[in-house]
């Protein structure tokens, strides 16, 4: 949702002044509610997919969450309830189909056996739908976050408040069964209930995080934030705070880049997590390489 006044704006060197210009209207004050409760439950869950390798599991949530916010759309009710339920089901789908699977990770094949059907089933509203649906599907494929209203933020909180009370009690077995599942199986923790259990909350994660980056954007805030934080550091807690940390860095500033441009917000908050990425990549490479020359040179000298 580009804003029509944004050739108008700009930023100064007066932050508290540009900290007024940015809240100074409702709708940015809910984007930016809504941007840090989703921020923040994302650095979390994409720790967690991260360390549990899920990403190619979060990924197809995120399209069966297009065809469960399509169909929604299509007959009238809450594109979120769709969401969610699309993803309750699909959860339900790849643990039925993964059943087989000793160490209780996520099968590819059975992930990628729902998501090709949710992809399907959403070709299909699409072709059902009218052209006045055509902006509603580019809202759940790209999100807008500038159009959320004060009860997608009560959603979106109430979502929250869940999702952090969920993780508080599973932490620490979730952590156990996703180092080593084996051995948390052997000492009693029921791993495939906290497996299906984390996809459970992977999918209400992905069904408010649509509302700010969308369908094909969500990767941004669940994804590229831990991996960043696992490349930093191999202390869990740390690594979790590090997550939530650059979630919400993406999102502000991304929102703010949005609000004085006439360009996409998902785009920013995207770009800014991807040249992050590549930045740490390129600085491990580098060090590492360092690391290497300065070790050849040490042994030459002991030669």
């Amino acid at each position: 949702m580009p804003i029509p006044f944004a050739d108008t704006v700009a930023f100064s060197w007066d932050l508290l002044a540009d900290l007024q210009m940015l809240l100074h209207y409702h709708f940015m004050q809910n984007a930016y509610l809504a941007g840090t409760l989703v921020a923040l439950t994302a650095g979390i869950i994409g720790y967690f997919m991260v360390l549990r390798d899920q990403s190619f599991a979060g990924h197809s949530l995120a399209n069966v969450g297009f065809a469960g916010a399509t169909g929604a759309l299509l007959f009238g009710i809450p594109s979120i309830i769709g969401l969610f339920l699309a993803g309750i089901l699909a959860a339900i789908g790849i643990q039925t189909l993964n059943g087989a699977d000793r160490q209780n990770r996520q099968s590819d094949i059975a992930v990628g056996a729902v998501f090709t059907a949710s992809l399907a089933l959403g070709f299909l509203f699409i072709h059902l739908s009218t052209s006045e649906y055509a902006s509603n599907v580019y809202n759940v494929l790209f999100g807008n976050v500038l159009g959320i209203d004060d009860t997608d933020v009560g959603v979106i909180a109430w979502s929250t408040l869940l999702l952090l009370g969920v993780l508080l009690l599973i932490a620490r077995p979730l952590f156990f069964a996703s180092i080593d599942p084996d051995v948390a199986a052997s000492h009693g923790v029921p791993v495939r209930a906290l497996s299906f259990g984390y996809l459970l909350l992977l999918a209400l994660e992905v069904a408010i995080a649509v509302q700010v980056v969308g369908v094909l954007l969500i990767f941004a805030l669940l994804v590229t934030p831990a991996a960043i934080a696992q490349y930093v550091t191999a202390r869990p807690v740390v690594a979790v705070l590090f997550a939530i940390a650059l979630a919400l860095l993406f999102t502000w500033i991304g929102l703010a880049v949005g609000y004085v441009t006439p360009y996409p917000v998902g785009f920013f908050i995207t770009t800014f997590a991807f040249a992050t990425y590549v930045f740490v990549r390129v600085g491990r490479l580098v060090r590492a390489s360092f690391r290497r020359r300065r070790a050849r040179l040490v042994l030459g000298r002991m030669v």
